[in-house]
């Protein structure tokens, strides 16, 4: 599938959409709770990929996966975090809270290839990472001051989606500098299997009534299965900067989707607090695309 830049642009925006959705989604949810929702959205994930991929990449995709290549598993296990960590976040706190705390993963990406990497860090990237670190730390000085006794703890599980994807990304680099090509779209279904059978036993009497496997299978197919897809397509064609400009909105269509859908509008210490981060990530990624185009 090949795309053109303008197409690549406005796909990836439609893929943020999907993404986005998952905030509204659960709020709309019966009776499925915790970790059941998680599991019911990675199952529907599976089912969504193993018809997808040989569709895609024909049947032989099967034979072509990297068993032996331990990046792929270490990709899968970091996907299968994400997958996990997002959903809980999601039924302990505001939806706000868990986007803008996940927004902060380009800057995690940045700080673990220069640790482990060493990839040098211009000094753009390092404001950034200060301002956006007040930004967080304003937002959770003030919500933990309003005594939300879920905060924290949701909090601190979204933190577990933007450190695994750094951790993803950081492996990404790694295996290409040792010379392999990780597809990433395998690893997404390996990341989806583990969070199916990690969560299975969790979910554990199911509770979730017709209408929220329904909610949930929705989610697997559109709001990840189908957007993780095309977003590969896409950053075939996208410069990374450009992708990760195009991947913010997600932020701003989540809390949007959440405040006109679910009626759960985000404080103003949120917003403020999220403003900074936004703000700072884009300055970043702004400066960065602007200097490679120079």
């Amino acid at each position: 599938m090949r795309m053109t830049h303008g197409l690549a642009v406005w796909t990836m925006i439609g893929c943020t959409a999907l993404w986005s959705m998952a905030g509204v989604v659960t709020r709309h949810l019966e009776e499925a709770r915790s970790f059941e929702v998680t599991f019911w959205r990675s199952f529907f994930t599976v089912v969504s990929l193993l018809i997808i991929l040989p569709l895609w990449q024909g049947r032989g995709v099967w034979s072509r996966l990297p068993w032996r290549n331990r990046y792929f598993w270490l990709s899968g296990l970091c996907w299968s975090v994400m997958f996990t960590a997002f959903m809980v976040a999601l039924t302990l706190t505001a939806v706000a809270n868990v986007l803008i705390t996940m927004a902060v993963g380009p800057l995690f990406t940045a700080l673990f290839t220069r640790v482990f990497l060493r990839h040098p860090l211009p000094l753009r990237t390092w404001v950034a990472i200060v301002l956006a670190g007040i930004g967080i730390g304003w937002m959770y000085g003030t919500q933990l001051s309003l005594g939300d006794p879920n905060f924290l703890l949701g909090s601190l599980v979204a933190l577990c989606v933007p450190i695994a994807g750094a951790v993803q990304w950081t492996l990404a680099q790694k295996s290409q500098s040792d010379g392999h090509n990780l597809d990433l779209v395998p690893s997404v279904l390996l990341g989806a299997v583990f969070s199916t059978l990690l969560t299975l036993p969790l979910a554990m009497p199911f509770q979730a009534s017709t209408h929220d496997v329904g909610l949930l299978a929705i989610l697997g197919l559109f709001q990840l299965a189908i957007p993780c897809v095309l977003s590969v397509v896409c950053v075939r064609v996208l410069k990374a900067p450009e992708a990760s400009l195009l991947c913010l909105l997600e932020i701003v269509f989540g809390i949007a989707l959440a405040w006109w859908g679910a009626n759960e509008a985000p404080q103003m210490s949120v917003l403020l607090g999220g403003s900074l981060v936004l703000g700072a990530l884009l300055m970043n990624q702004w400066l960065g695309w602007k200097q490679n185009n120079v």
